[in-house]
């Protein structure tokens, strides 16, 4: 993920999302045949970059897939202010914390997963200035769980959502669905099962990150030129517009969205 930046993200709100990546030249030709993406180096070493959209910070790729023994995969970040006391909630509620925190430049960061297996990652330091649903940034970053108000129960706990900070992030549940709001800005979405409904056993769990596109054909063509999957073009949640989800040649799972 990024590291270094002139803002200090709002506490419990993402703050980064990050591709963990088996080999970092081969994930730059894909994502910048797909989407455009130009690439800078980044703050954290010579295995990191930071995809740049518009002269706007997009995205992290780090080559650590190997190294870290863990699936090529996108990876959401939330901004925590203790990354050792965020690892003990964590574990204290039945999550695990799978990698860290260690010390990446200037912050410290960890890999986690939550109750039901999905993975996420937290940061402790300050970042670039980025919003989910703003300029470049991704779109959307969805959780598809199979009861999102006992997800939005853990994640609370741990990020502090809906504490009545301020300077925090607040929760309010809409259409069998959670939104995860900075403000008036929604900044995650937890969706799943109904309240008081079983759980859904066909559902994997997974946060999936959204980046806006403006021609999802266009874009859909190019992942199957550049050795990608994808899925057929659908309807959004809300009806709006349509989205496809891709698979990049090394299982990077992520969903493009046009409006």
């Amino acid at each position: 993920m990024s590291a270094h930046g002139p803002a200090t993200p709002v506490r419990g709100a993402p703050c980064w999302v990050s591709l963990m990546a088996r080999d970092l030249d081969s994930a730059q030709e894909f994502y910048s045949a797909v989407l455009g993406w130009r690439f800078r180096p980044a703050s954290l070493g010579e295995e990191f970059s930071v995809a740049v959209a518009e002269g706007q910070p997009v995205a992290g790729i780090g080559a650590l897939a190997q190294s870290f023994q863990v699936a090529v995969a996108w990876t959401s970040y939330f901004a925590v202010e203790n990354a050792d006391e965020t690892a003990d909630k964590i574990r204290e509620r039945g999550g695990t914390v799978a990698v860290g925190p260690l010390k990446l430049g200037p912050g410290r960061a960890a890999l986690a997963a939550d109750p039901d297996g999905a993975t996420f990652g937290f940061w402790e330091g300050q970042t670039l200035a980025w919003s989910v649903g703003r300029g470049a940034a991704p779109a959307l970053l969805e959780l598809r769980t199979r009861d999102a108000f006992a997800a939005a129960i853990f994640y609370a706990e741990v990020f502090g959502w809906a504490s009545g900070d301020p300077d925090g992030c607040d929760v309010t549940y809409e259409h069998d669905q959670v939104l995860v709001r900075e403000g008036t800005h929604t900044v995650a979405t937890l969706r799943g099962g109904a309240v008081e409904s079983a759980p859904d056993p066909r559902v994997r769990p997974r946060w999936h990150v959204h980046f806006p596109v403006n021609e999802i054909e266009k874009v859909t063509a190019a992942t199957v030129a550049a050795g990608g999957t994808v899925t057929p073009v659908t309807p959004t949640a809300d009806g709006e517009g349509r989205q496809a989800v891709i698979r990049d040649p090394d299982g990077g799972l992520f969903t493009v969205t046009s409006y």
